[in-house]
């Protein structure tokens, strides 16, 4: 669960990158935590200015992300129009007869009339059914035919009947990405695509394509990520110990993390750090008081290695593994 404001703490109504945005990301699927930690997680958050939730079904914490909303709703802290909340379509759920059930399923479990963005979490569809991670006896991944323009149509009906306001989509290359802005009948193009971006993979070449069309790029893992080698790439360095960006935080008084959220910030990129612990929740809010000059956004740009921390390679034969592309 990530949440995304603009500088003065005011809501984003839509990804709109004029304003400078920052996040929090909690994901229970991979860092199972104690009951309750997200929901106090979610509450401080918005009492510190957060505005934008980005969840997932496959992180098993939206009852608690909804529940927090809901209180501080309750308390009047903020409006549910205050409130910017992402859902993402897993990829056992790509067939169009079950993206609205999905959706609804989400609705239900957050405890909200809509979310105000749904995006298609992977390019990459799995076999229906109740496993999450549907996989034959001898433990190989099933996958399910994609078709990701017929799944598009039916999000474009979810928007049509308000479960959401605007969609979007994830981990999606250009070629994708084309898929659906190609796609004849078009009634709604992805207003973001949310991928790994942090100054060790930059996607200056993607990030080009989406400004041309308008589309966000939301920077998963902005941070560099955990060190779990069943599913990271270990072999590039941590990112927060980096030389340049340590430099750079001492002349303002930031730390790693700070310099490397602003860079992404001041690029138009929207970022979503994970964090249950309060004190980084507060520090990855606390990055608009200071602007990095166009030196050190040249000097952090050349960091850029070309290399995934998340490659998601058990899923690498996938027909639709976006990875295989450029970009």
């Amino acid at each position: 669960m990530p949440h995304i404001t603009s500088q003065d703490g005011a809501p984003c109504s839509e990804m709109d990158c004029s304003r400078p945005m920052t996040s929090v990301f909690l994901r229970d699927a991979i860092y199972k935590t104690p009951k309750g930690t997200c929901l106090e997680a979610v509450k401080l958050a918005i009492d510190i200015g957060y505005r934008h939730f980005d969840g997932a079904f496959v992180y098993y914490n939206e009852h608690e992300v909804g529940q927090a909303i809901r209180e501080k709703i309750a308390e009047g802290k903020v409006k549910r129009e205050d409130i910017f909340y992402c859902g993402k379509l897993w990829n056992t759920c790509h067939p169009p007869e079950l993206v609205r059930p999905t959706l609804e399923k989400t609705l239900k479990t957050l405890g909200l009339d809509y979310v105000d963005l749904y995006i298609i979490e992977l390019p990459m569809a799995f076999k229906p059914g109740d496993e999450i991670y549907p996989r034959d006896e001898n433990g190989k991944y099933l996958y399910h035919e994609t078709d990701l323009a017929a799944t598009w149509e039916a999000l474009e009906e979810c928007k049509d009947a308000g479960l959401c306001k605007s969609l979007g989509v994830s981990n999606f290359n250009r070629r994708q990405l084309e898929l659906i802005l190609n796609k004849p009948g078009l009634k709604y193009k992805p207003s973001s695509n949310q991928v790994e971006c942090h100054p060790y993979f930059t996607q200056p070449k993607l990030m080009e394509f989406c400004q041309k069309h308008n589309i966000v790029i939301v920077g998963y893992s902005p941070l560099g990520t955990c060190r779990d080698a069943t599913w990271v790439n270990v072999s590039s360095p941590p990112l927060l110990d980096d030389p340049t960006l340590n430099d750079i935080g001492k002349k303002y008084g930031k730390t790693a993390a700070q310099v490397a959220l602003r860079f992404n910030v001041q690029r138009g990129v929207v970022v979503i750090p994970k964090s249950f612990n309060p004190e980084r929740i507060r520090e990855n809010f606390q990055i608009f008081d200071f602007n990095l000059t166009d030196k050190e956004m040249k000097d952090i740009e050349v960091l850029n290695k070309n290399i995934r921390y998340v490659e998601l390679l058990m899923w690498s034969d996938h027909p639709e593994y976006p990875f295989k592309d450029e970009y």
